[in-house]
């Protein structure tokens, strides 16, 4: 116990090893998010243009359908998943919803939650528009503690009533919601709920946006039942930023540059179901080999130069992701289950009146 006029010891300052290359982290992750963004403008695109054909009744330009467009669809994914978990088949309406949901299920178990801060246009957005906000008002705010960690809650609450509802579907029930009217057109539903907006849905998608400027990632971080899926999955992930606390300068860049608002400087690693492995904290740190996206060490002894070795490149992630997403379209693809191969007359009948179609108890 210090007793009155006795110094105080200070906190040993650290020299500084400056890195030796520029860290290049976000324009290679800026790159794929734009390069996602075009890919599924594109998408939407053609399949806007395949609606239109059918509510024209058959006139003008025809496009085959885009079955990426079932990525939009992650509830389908789920239950078409649950489905081929149960019966060992593959479902015959929005297969691709599921070969492009498990692969974003593959990402965050090898590389945390990358599908939302590399892929995700929603998160692409989200994360430009709390940019403006800085821009704006020259800071982000952060909500407190009491407020911040319910509300990070609603998440896994609105996670938790998907899996409630689709963990009591039979084989049978999955098979059979998909099939019918709704389940076939579920994804011109979601086009016309964008194209024909109401009132109520505009308003709220304004709030959103107004709270994305001046709350970090406010959907992503709060609201959004798919992330909360991958952020639990992300936790089984070797991957995940390791701090080496002898390089470590204690600065405290990383938790400032942070969007989730993690206490980067004060932890070894970061198993936190709420980091994106945006490398956001890896970028803001000046010190060498300090801050890493790695995978664990493998001898005590020797973890600065094992822990340097077995860091992930930013361009290293962006292959694997690269891979992984183009492996599951190749897999479904090969094996003839990447379209919904329906008869064209089908989509005649069902299209048209999509907005009209509905289905009780779901």
């Amino acid at each position: 116990m210090k007793t009155q006029g006795e110094a105080i010891p200070e906190k040993t300052k650290k020299i500084l090893m400056r890195r030796r290359r520029p860290d290049r982290s976000q324009q290679v992750r800026h790159t794929v998010q734009w390069l996602f963004v075009a890919l599924n403008a594109w998408i939407g695109v053609q399949f806007y243009l395949w609606v239109r054909y059918y509510e024209r009744g058959g006139e003008g330009l025809y496009v085959p359908r885009p079955a990426g467009v079932e990525g939009w669809l992650p509830i389908a994914g789920l239950m078409n998943s649950k489905y081929l978990l149960t019966t060992g088949r593959v479902p015959a309406v929005h297969p691709a919803a599921m070969y492009l949901f498990l692969g974003f299920l593959l990402m965050s178990l090898l590389l945390k939650k990358a599908f939302c801060s590399w892929l995700c246009p929603v998160g692409t957005f989200s994360e430009n528009l709390w940019k403006i906000g800085q821009r704006i008002f020259k800071r982000n705010f952060h909500l407190p503690a009491w407020l911040d960690v319910p509300l990070r809650v609603l998440k896994y609450l609105l996670l938790g009533f998907f899996a409630w509802i689709i963990g009591g579907m039979s084989a049978e029930a999955l098979d059979g919601f998909m099939a019918t009217p709704y389940g076939i057109v579920a994804d011109v539903k979601m086009l016309n709920f964008f194209k024909d907006i109401g009132l109520t849905a505009a308003i709220v998608i304004g709030v959103l946006v107004v709270l994305s400027v001046v709350v970090q990632n406010f959907w992503c971080r709060y609201l959004c039942p798919y992330g909360a899926l991958l952020g639990i999955a992300s936790l089984l992930s070797p991957v995940k930023i390791r701090r080496d606390e002898e390089a470590c300068i204690d600065c405290g860049r990383c938790s400032k540059a942070c969007p989730s608002n993690l206490k980067v400087d004060e932890l070894v690693q970061i198993r936190s179901a709420e980091c994106h492995a945006c490398m956001a904290c890896v970028a803001a740190c000046p010190a060498q080999d300090a801050l890493q996206f790695a995978l664990p060490a493998r001898k005590q002894a020797l973890r600065q130069q094992r822990w340097y070795r077995r860091a992930m490149n930013p361009l290293a992630v962006a292959a694997v992701i690269a891979y992984i997403f183009f492996g599951a379209i190749l897999i479904a693809r090969a094996t003839g289950h990447w379209q919904t191969n329906l008869p064209q007359d089908v989509y005649m009948s069902l299209v048209p009146y999509a907005n009209q179609l509905s289905h009780a108890g779901f």
